[in-house]
């Protein structure tokens, strides 16, 4: 990592200081906040000891995914995502970028995030019909996945995506994948919708899930527009 251009990438969250940005990779952004890299590397000193992908198989998977999807997209809707290039040998994606994410740009707290962007609601739909007209479940939907860059909503990490040809999953098989903050949401979900962790779960269950667990981050009325998006 050239220090001299990127530096590590947190959230400053109120109470909480700062925060990772990202429990799969390692998150950089250069000095004038023009570029972000998704350094699909197990760096402890990023995780501070609290790493969740460990396995390099696992994190290559990862890595794998995330340029899949990225490019169907760059091809299919290359105004939702920002431009990219990707560096195979060190596992890097540079993503362009007009500064932090939505979330950090918020405040790192609430639900409604017209200041950053007015018709973030809009944007953001649309974002998701994309993917569901393009057979995609994409499950990591935290606001600091989305970045905005010229005024127009862009979105990341479909590390945690799958194509609707896939197999189903079992929850407990992704649990690193999400936070100690966000399963103290999630499992009274799981509980309420009666799912097993250990059991596969077909993938428009768990984006439906996925939508209730993330209220708390976004809007209700526009997690469960989206759900009809997905009926």
């Amino acid at each position: 990592m050239d220090l001299n251009k990127f530096k590590y990438y947190y959230n400053n969250v109120p109470g909480k200081g700062l925060c990772r940005n990202n429990l799969i990779y390692t998150s950089l952004i250069n000095e004038d906040a023009t570029e972000f890299c998704m350094w699909f590397y197990n760096d402890s000193d990023y995780h501070k000891g609290h790493n969740e992908v460990v396995d390099t198989p696992l994190m290559e998977e990862k890595f794998k995914r995330e340029i899949r999807y990225l490019e169907l997209m760059g091809e299919q809707c290359p105004d939702l995502i920002p431009k990219y290039r990707i560096d195979m040998e060190e596992k890097k994606i540079y993503l362009d970028i007009d500064g932090p994410d939505m979330w950090e740009c918020a405040g790192c707290q609430g639900t409604d995030y017209s200041k950053v962007l007015p018709d973030w609601k809009e944007q953001m739909l649309n974002i998701i019909k994309a993917h569901k007209d393009l057979g995609l479940y994409k499950y990591s939907l935290h606001p600091s996945s989305y970045f905005v860059v010229d005024g127009k909503l862009k979105s990341i990490n479909y590390f945690f995506a799958y194509d609707k040809r896939e197999p189903g999953i079992t929850i407990r098989s992704v649990l690193s994948h999400i936070s100690h903050d966000r399963r103290e949401v999630l499992i009274p979900n799981i509980e309420k919708m009666g799912l097993d962790l250990d059991s596969v779960q077909n993938l428009n269950v768990l984006q439906m899930l996925c939508f209730d667990s993330f209220k708390n981050n976004f809007d209700s009325a526009v997690m469960e527009e989206a759900k009809r998006i997905y009926v």
